[in-house]
C-alpha cells in the first residue's frame, strides 16, 4: 500500500510502500509519548525504506533519544533516528540503522486513509503516563514492555494482506 504523509505546515511530504499498514500498535514509552504521542501513546507503522520518496528534505531534523542505562543515572544516545519537521515540529518517521530496510512512519503523519485494525497491541505500559487511559477492547493485547510479535508477524497472524 502506498502511504503518503506530510508535516502540519506541508514543508515536508513523503511517500513510502508498506505491506504492514494497519495502525494497531500503541506505544506508551516515554520517548514515543513525549516526541509524538498527544494521547499518551504513539502509533508506528512499518514500510520499505528503499521506496521512500521525499520533498522538503531541507526542513527535516533528526532527534536521537537518550536511553536510560540499567543501574546508572547515565543515558546513552540511541542510534534510532526520529525525523521531524524543523519548521512545525511534526513527527514524521523513525529509522534505525540496525534495520536498514525498514522505516517506521508515525501514523499521525500519514495522510492516506489507513485500514482499521481488528485488535490493538498496547506496549510499554510500565512507562505510561499516569493520566493516560488505556482504551483496550477484549481482543487487544497488553504488554509491560516489547511484545515478542513483530509488526509483520501481527499482520501475518491475523491474515491481513495489504488493502
Amino acid at each position: 500500500m502506498q502511504l503518503e504523509g506530510s508535516c502540519h505546515c506541508a514543508a515536508v511530504k513523503f511517500a513510502v510502500q508498506s505491506i504492514n499498514p494497519y495502525p494497531y500498535q500503541r506505544c506508551y514509552c516515554s520517548i514515543c509519548r513525549k516526541t509524538q504521542g498527544g494521547g499518551g501513546y504513539a502509533i508506528n507503522l512499518s514500510a520499505d525504506a528503499r521506496t521512500m520518496k521525499l520533498t522538503g528534505a531541507q526542513h527535516i531534523s533528526v532527534y536521537h533519544a537518550l536511553l536510560a542505562q540499567p543501574g546508572s543515572d547515565e543515558r546513552q544516545e540511541s542510534s534510532a533516528e526520529r525525523h521531524f519537521c524543523s519548521r512545525c515540529g511534526s513527527a514524521l518517521w523513525l529509522f534505525s540503522p540496525e534495520w536498514p530496510d525498514l522505516i517506521h512512519p508515525f501514523a499521525s503523519a500519514i495522510d492516506t486513509a489507513l485500514p482499521v485494525p481488528p485488535e490493538h497491541t498496547h506496549l510499554f505500559l510500565d512507562d505510561k503516563a499516569s493520566w493516560a487511559e488505556i482504551e483496550a477492547h477484549p481482543a487487544d493485547k497488553l504488554f509491560k514492555a516489547y511484545p515478542e510479535e513483530s509488526i509483520a508477524q501481527w499482520h501475518e497472524r491475523l491474515g491481513l494482506d495489504t488493502p
